[in-house]
């Protein structure tokens, strides 16, 4: 177990919800400009380390960096549809979790 924290722990908040029945959207609310431009590189977070964690495509995976706010958003397709009878998470409001216990470097 790494004694350096979490996204989870140095993020001011981390969440997911749907952008739609096909889309989940993940943000990651970062506390300083430093903790942002640590996580906010490209080498840390980029689609394949998202499409890794997730399963999916990473030509799929939408990355927004938003310096002004100090927030990275994450978007990319569901693996099934919203409400769907394999659907487990309805809201997506538990699909942030992976990407919450990275470990930034």
């Amino acid at each position: 177990m790494s004694s350096r924290p979490t996204l989870g722990e140095l993020a001011l908040e981390v969440r997911s919800k749907n952008a739609g029945p096909f889309w989940v959207t993940m943000e990651l609310f970062m506390r300083t400009a430093e903790d942002y431009t640590t996580v906010a590189d490209a080498h840390f977070i980029n689609e394949q380390v998202v499409g890794g964690l997730y399963g999916v495509d990473p030509a799929t995976v939408q990355i927004f960096r938003i310096p002004a706010l100090n927030v990275v958003k994450i978007s990319f397709p569901r693996p099934v549809a919203q409400g769907s009878l394999r659907d487990r998470d309805i809201h997506a409001g538990q699909h942030h979790v992976p990407l919450a216990s990275l470990v930034p470097p």
